[in-house]
């Protein structure tokens, strides 16, 4: 597949994980990414079950484990720090803690996947899309800084607000389905608190979310969230007014996000976005075809953005390897395979969606004490298991 040429348009997880596996296969590719190096931080993320057999693939997975967050446990605590709930069974961002899953910081995982790649692949970083337009034989990008080049295969692997979606698909709003009201923002601080690869969760009137330590207790991220009932009308791009909506909400959330929200102006990594699913009739249009949130975002409420990019990414560059580069039946045979399992796991975000609604109103008359206490066991820590064990990777 020496003569066929693939862009991706994104470099976090799904991007470089399809460019590794289209390099092994021959292709020539090249991945697109506006920032100007790989971004740093993020959630951490979950890698489970047939995800785990990608990254195994790609030679990472010991590295993975070694880097994964190694969380403990956790405590839910109330506005002057006293501990309502404390387990070591389970976190609000992994699950259960003994199982085969590994939970790792985002930009560590980017980090290894982008280096597993090797010299093979082309990055062009501190660029972006500015058009796609596509012919019989070939499809012509320009980019904002860069002279205009032909490909045969474009791929937008650009998140929840992708840029390709939008040049090729048509707006966002005719495919983001809002979910809950459920707004975050995340960023990096000092360890001012001393935990000890813990996680903390603290809520009042709808805003507040859950510290944690990482990196063997080095920094603390943290988790700034807050509910809106009607969608938020903000620029995804300035962040300086995300980090002002994210200060406004959580003004009174207490406990110790008042201190925490004084790292978050400098914070080099902050992320902000909404709790939000993607949902597509069709993943591609004529050479152009989107993997991982930029065309089935399952929003943070399912779990599973990871695990599915990774899983995409692996089914795509495995397709189109089997239909030696034709991009119509590869497309058909990557969705045919996939769509089904990308459906289930978006499905668990909705249940959980309402779940947490109907626990809200069952609550609504209980001590803070108790309320801690039934979050703390009825947490949505194993409804993904099922869907994500059913799925078995094929070989190609």
């Amino acid at each position: 597949m020496e003569n066929v040429n693939v862009l991706i348009s994104g470099a976090s997880v799904g991007g470089p994980a399809l460019a590794y596996f289209l390099n092994r296969y021959g292709f020539n590719v090249t991945v697109v990414e506006r920032a100007p190096h790989l971004r740093p931080g993020g959630q951490a993320i979950d890698v489970r079950a047939a995800a785990l057999d990608v990254v195994e693939q790609m030679g990472v997975l010991d590295e993975m484990r070694r880097l994964r967050t190694d969380i403990r446990g956790m405590s839910i605590v109330d506005a002057s720090g006293k501990e309502l709930y404390r387990t070591t069974e389970h976190t609000f961002t992994g699950g259960v803690i003994a199982n085969s899953d590994v939970e790792i910081l985002r930009d560590d995982l980017c980090s290894l996947i982008y280096e597993a790649g090797g010299d093979g692949i082309e990055y062009l970083f501190d660029d972006s899309i500015t058009s796609i337009t596509q012919d019989e034989h070939t499809t012509r990008v320009t980019f904002e800084n860069r002279a205009p080049r032909d490909f045969d295969i474009v791929v937008g692997a650009d998140g929840l607000h992708s840029n390709v979606r939008r040049l090729v698909f048509g707006p966002e709003s005719q495919f983001i389905h809002h979910l809950g009201g459920s707004y975050m923002g995340v960023f990096t601080a000092p360890n001012f608190l001393d935990l000890d690869h813990w996680q903390v969760y603290h809520q009042n009137e709808g805003a507040g979310g859950i510290i944690m330590s990482v990196r063997d207790d080095t920094e603390l991220r943290v988790y700034a969230g807050f509910f809106a009932e009607e969608p938020l009308d903000y620029d995804y791009r300035d962040l300086a007014a995300q980090k002002r909506i994210i200060a406004d909400r959580l003004a009174n959330a207490g406990w110790e996000f008042p201190n925490a929200l004084k790292y978050m102006w400098d914070a080099p990594d902050f992320h902000f976005d909404s709790a939000s699913q993607i949902r597509m009739d069709s993943w591609s249009r004529g050479s152009v075809v989107l993997l991982g949130d930029a065309g089935y975002c399952g929003s943070p409420l399912s779990g599973q953005g990871t695990s599915m990019a990774l899983i995409g990414a692996y089914v795509l560059a495995g397709e189109l390897k089997a239909a030696g580069g034709d991009h119509v039946a590869a497309f058909a045979a990557y969705e045919k395979e996939l769509r089904g399992f990308i459906e289930r796991n978006q499905d668990i975000a909705l249940a959980n969606v309402e779940e947490r609604s109907a626990r809200a109103e069952a609550l609504a008359d209980r001590s803070e004490a108790e309320i801690a206490q039934e979050m703390g066991e009825q947490g949505d820590h194993e409804r993904f298991r099922d869907v994500v064990t059913s799925y078995s990777l094929k070989s190609y």
